[in-house]
């Protein structure tokens, strides 16, 4: 199993825990003593089975505290809470097989995601509490998830039946994801770029929908520790000898007049390097620059997410960030496999976001892409002559982007025989080999980028499945987001490089197929090109949809368009009082009833 490097300092402040709280009926007299241990021992299963199923993105298990006590009265609750504050509990489970008193038993922490387990036994009326307990949440206007097994267990069992073991995970991972993101920084390098919407830096939504703040650094700042030697000299040496090594080069794409002398482009591989190291210390500061005498930038800035402007004020001039974004959003490094640093093209903040969400559920890499080009299977006809089939048969949407693409996503990875892009611990020497030799990096388009650089390019492996998700804000609505599945698709190399020469040859590609439902955004691909909400979007291994609508759930970020069945939708208890039958008007209700979190 991998460990994370020394290099990286991603988590400088302590990662939540999971509260664990176990409610009881509070008479005595025969009542609550003969429950103490059933309720207690249900709190324990419900602990064991987070901790042996989730990791942080670090790799660590994922930690629980349970109450000291059972939970009778108020009394308990706040002997509770005190203890959830101080051992930094982000996300709170509540779990009963009996009645309790419900208002004097929840957990009235505003910014804490709850859930509540009742346990589904005839002995006692757990189903009771919970109903009562989620009226009262309702009615205070703190939204909790309810879990309530479908079928009737014994009261002495002590297993989680797999409807239940669902929702736990799905509510505690989404959860997490919450709290990790709180007092966090998302750092933008730079500002705009060339006009895009995504990298006009949103503070408020940063600071009441995530609990974020955002920090800014102007791209000076690369010049000047470049300039200054604010870098771990030592360290670049090693990681200018490890790129020549393992990132193997291809062909020019510039004409003969374009074409720059070999000793620049070696330059710019020097300056890519430097600058890959320089974003990881603006992120997260350095240990050894505290000891090599800069004592400020050794902080650095508590990011958990960044962007970089690149184009054009810096492109015009220097080299570009493809390599720097590239290599940070990969698995992998000059200090071998590790997490992911999630760094978003053209400081496209919103697709950043979009990245840190799918990375904090998934904990493997995410994948930036233009959401480039809807294929037809009639133009992919006409153009090449083939005719695809399977599940392109209703065309294609070309992923492409120049910057953030991990490497991960060449699907060199692999999980049960299938490609995918897996956490860092599971990633094995071979694998990282795999995805190194599969990337081929080239000099940059002069005309794109007339300060040079160098630009990456894989083409992903068939089969994996993806989710695709995009952050936007309207104005008068506020933050809305999109989510598509679907799986990769491989053309044939000489049909991928007719259409891939339309393009860019010499930047990464995805050929992207979403689950059609015959319905709405999804009736056909067409259709999901046509109501993508952006010219950006980011990609995950997996289908994590469902896990991304009960994130937004919690952050009240309503769910304009996605592919994941209604039976999947898992949302707090109240949205149902929105209406059952139409559920994405419900949550946009909900959501505008409820406003932002921390707003």
């Amino acid at each position: 199993m991998a460990t994370l490097n020394t290099t990286d300092k991603t988590w400088i402040t302590t990662l939540p825990k999971v509260g664990i709280r176990p409610t009881i009926d509070g008479r005595y007299g025969g009542v609550r003593e003969s429950l103490e241990d059933q309720v207690m021992d249900m709190a324990k299963n419900a602990a064991k089975l987070i901790s042996e199923n989730l990791k942080y993105p670090n790799g660590e298990p994922v930690e629980c505290v349970i109450a000291d006590t059972c939970i009778g009265g108020v009394a308990e609750s706040a002997a509770c809470a005190d203890k959830f504050d101080r051992e930094n509990v982000g996300v709170s489970l509540t779990v009963t097989p009996c009645w309790c008193y419900g208002s004097e038993t929840m957990d009235m922490d505003p910014l804490r995601p709850k859930a509540v387990w009742g346990f589904n036994g005839t002995e006692r009326p757990g189903a009771v509490y919970l109903a009562a307990v989620l009226a009262g949440h309702n009615q205070k206007g703190l939204p909790a998830f309810g879990i309530y097994g479908r079928d009737v267990q014994d009261a002495g069992d002590a297993t989680v039946p797999d409807d239940v073991r669902e929702k736990v995970l799905r509510f505690t991972k989404a959860g997490l994801a919450v709290a990790m993101m709180r007092g966090k920084s998302y750092l933008s390098m730079g500002g705009c770029s060339m006009g895009i919407a995504g990298s006009i830096v949103d503070q408020d939504f940063f600071e009441e929908y995530l609990g974020m703040r955002v920090e800014a650094v102007d791209l000076t700042e690369f010049t000047r520790r470049m300039r200054d030697g604010i870098y771990d000299q030592e360290e670049y040496e090693q990681a200018l000898a490890w790129a020549k090594e393992n990132c193997k080069e291809g062909q020019d794409p510039n004409k003969p007049s374009k074409v720059r002398p070999r000793e620049d482009l070696d330059k710019e591989w020097e300056m890519s390097v430097k600058m890959a190291m320089i974003t990881r210390d603006l992120m997260y500061g350095s240990d050894r620059l505290d000891e090599l005498g800069f004592k400020e930038e050794a902080r650095g800035h508590n990011a958990i997410v960044s962007g970089f402007q690149g184009q054009r004020h810096w492109t015009d001039t220097f080299a570009n960030g493809d390599f720097l974004e590239a290599i940070s959003n990969s698995s992998f490094d000059w200090n071998g496999i590790r997490m992911p640093r999630l760094v978003a093209t053209e400081n496209d903040s919103l697709n950043g976001v979009s990245m840190l969400f799918g990375h904090l559920l998934t904990n493997a890499a995410q994948v930036f892409s233009d959401v480039r080009t809807y294929w037809s299977p009639d133009a992919i006809k006409r153009v090449t002559g083939f005719e695809v089939d399977g599940v392109a048969k209703d065309g294609l949407i070309h992923l492409i982007n120049s910057g953030s693409s991990a490497l991960d996503g060449s699907g060199r990875q692999a999980e049960g025989g299938i490609p995918a892009m897996k956490p860092f611990w599971e990633i094995s020497e071979e694998e990282k080999e795999a995805c190194l030799k599969a990337t081929t990096w080239h000099p940059s388009v002069t005309e794109y980028f007339p300060g040079g650089g160098w630009s990456s390019k894989f083409v992903t492996k068939a089969g994996m499945p993806i989710t695709m998700s995009r952050i936007n804000i309207i104005k008068g609505l506020g933050p809305v987001l999109q989510i598509a599945e679907g799986w990769t698709v491989e053309l044939p190399e000489e049909v991928h490089n007719v259409l891939d020469d339309r393009t860019n040859n010499t930047w990464p590609t995805t050929w992207f197929a979403p689950r059609l439902t015959g319905k709405g955004a999804f009736a056909d691909t067409y259709s999901v090109m046509a109501n993508w909400g952006a010219n950006h979007g980011a990609f995950g291994s997996g289908h994590f949809g469902a896990d991304l609508i009960t994130l937004a759930s919690m952050l009240r970020i309503p769910v304009f368009m996605h592919n994941v069945e209604d039976a999947d939708v898992y949302r707090p208890n109240a949205w149902n009082s929105f209406g059952t039958q139409g559920l994405e008007g419900a949550d946009f209700r909900a959501c505008e009833t409820y406003g932002s979190i921390y707003g």
